[in-house]
């Protein structure tokens, strides 16, 4: 049974999720400014559209490596440095990014920018790993979770107004001020855990226990032996290639989703308004699979990401088949989008703060989304290459393709809840012997 929280924790707790889910929407506004001023780069430089695609190809792939390596300092060194440092030097490239002119100095500041863009999501899920207690952590991150959807929309909000109406200098130099401010709320408000607060801590070790997947070390710091242990756990592995296919099929819906409405014959406005309807479904996706981790599957991620998976084989079952129109293949992808949003927070978020205990929370997100962020680099291109050509047969393989890849997460969800149930299994069968003798 928990006990009630006392004021100066819920204070905490309070200034913790606000500080964590601003600071994550802040790394968006620090990562996405360069997306919607492509166009506008290859006409003022007089680069191919190419060229500009290489510079955040290069971006995406240091991204993924800054994954892991970020997921080692954080768990050495603490969320609080990786937020503040990686933040911070994100600024920096930005403010580089605003001055720049040359060809070289975008492709290697966004390199540089990929590496600390990558301390963001294991920071702020270790940032409030401490925080928050087994059988609520469903509910809460599913909301907080949401934190990369708005950062989004700040940017293309914030962003594209100075972009249309001060030029791509005054969107870089306007997103990073409001990362700037929120640096700061980072540095005021954001604590590791209780202790750092002179409070008592909030998770009980001992109901830890029972969520548990990985038995790891518990430590406030681990070598990077116990580091490669975790990263080669088969739970901690299978965790990450699920994320590979989700992420492949999140960001080719993200970044292909207008223009495949787009070959529909839709107007390129209305292609970007219908395509909508999938982040909106995931965003309702993923608060609801929060409460149902916490309200029916009682913390097993691993069922319910099981569950939602083969929703999300009906979905693309839908798109194929029912998809008669481009309004109704855009609400068959809502059905997708609510879908896969619940596994991609559960995952990402949810199963990293729990299958090692919340010590090992910022160490697991980074080993999950650095194995998932794989996803994003090869789908932008083995798409492009479906669709050149005939894009009607493309756009059809492209869906075949993510209807493969819904059934791959499935069968590996699947194996995911047997294995887990077969840990759970020997260890209570392993504690029960110990109290018979």
């Amino acid at each position: 049974m928990n006990t009630p929280l006392s004021h100066e924790q819920n204070v905490w707790r309070w200034r913790i999720l606000i500080s964590t889910y601003m600071g994550y929407a802040g790394y968006y506004m620090t990562r996405k400014a360069f997306t919607i001023a492509k166009t506008t780069f290859a006409d003022q430089f007089d680069w191919e559209m190419r060229d500009v695609a290489h510079i955040w190809t290069a971006f995406l792939v240091a991204y993924m490596v800054g994954q892991f390596l970020c997921s080692f300092l954080g768990r050495k060194h603490g969320p609080r440095v990786l937020l503040l440092g990686g933040l911070g030097l994100s600024i920096l490239c930005n403010i580089v990014f605003g001055f720049a002119n040359s060809y070289a100095t975008f492709m290697v500041f966004m390199i540089f920018n990929g590496l600390v863009q990558a301390s963001g999501w294991p920071g702020v899920v270790g940032g409030i790993s401490q925080w928050l207690r087994p059988a609520e952590r469903g509910r809460i991150i599913g909301v907080w979770a949401t934190s990369y959807m708005l950062g989004n929309m700040m940017v293309k909000s914030l962003g594209g107004v100075l972009l249309g109406a001060m030029g791509w200098r005054w969107s870089f130099f306007g997103c990073t001020m409001i990362s700037v401010a929120i640096w700061v709320l980072l540095y005021f408000w954001q604590r590791d855990k209780p202790e750092d607060a002179g409070l008592e801590p909030i998770v009980n070790r001992a109901n830890e226990e029972e969520y548990k997947s990985v038995e790891q070390a518990q430590e406030e710091q681990v070598s990077f032996r116990e580091y490669l242990r975790l990263a080669l756990n088969p739970v901690v592995l299978t965790m990450g290639i699920s994320y590979f296919c989700l992420k492949f099929l999140r960001y080719a819906l993200d970044s292909w989703l207008p223009a495949f409405l787009n070959m529909q014959g839709v107007s390129v406005a209305k292609a970007a308004m219908y395509s909508q309807i999938f982040d909106l479904a995931g965003l309702v996706g993923a608060i609801a699979a929060g409460w149902m981790l916490d309200r029916w599957f009682k913390g097993n991620w691993a069922a319910l990401s099981f569950v939602l998976s083969l929703g999300m084989i009906v979905g693309y079952l839908a798109v194929i088949y029912l998809g008669a129109s481009p309004i109704m293949i855009a609400c068959c992808f809502g059905i997708v989008g609510f879908m896969l949003y619940g596994p991609d927070m559960l995952l990402s978020g949810a199963a990293a703060v729990e299958v090692a205990g919340a010590r090992n929370a910022v160490a697991v997100a980074g080993i999950v989304n650095g194995l998932g962020s794989i996803g994003p680099v090869v789908q932008e291109e083995v798409i492009g290459f479906l669709v050149s050509g005939d894009e009607v047969a493309g756009m059809r393989n492209t869906n075949y393709l993510a209807l493969g890849m819904s059934i791959a997460l499935a069968v590996l969800m699947f194996i995911m809840m047997w294995r887990m149930r077969s840990i759970h299994r020997a260890r209570a069968a392993s504690k029960s012997s110990l109290e018979c003798a």
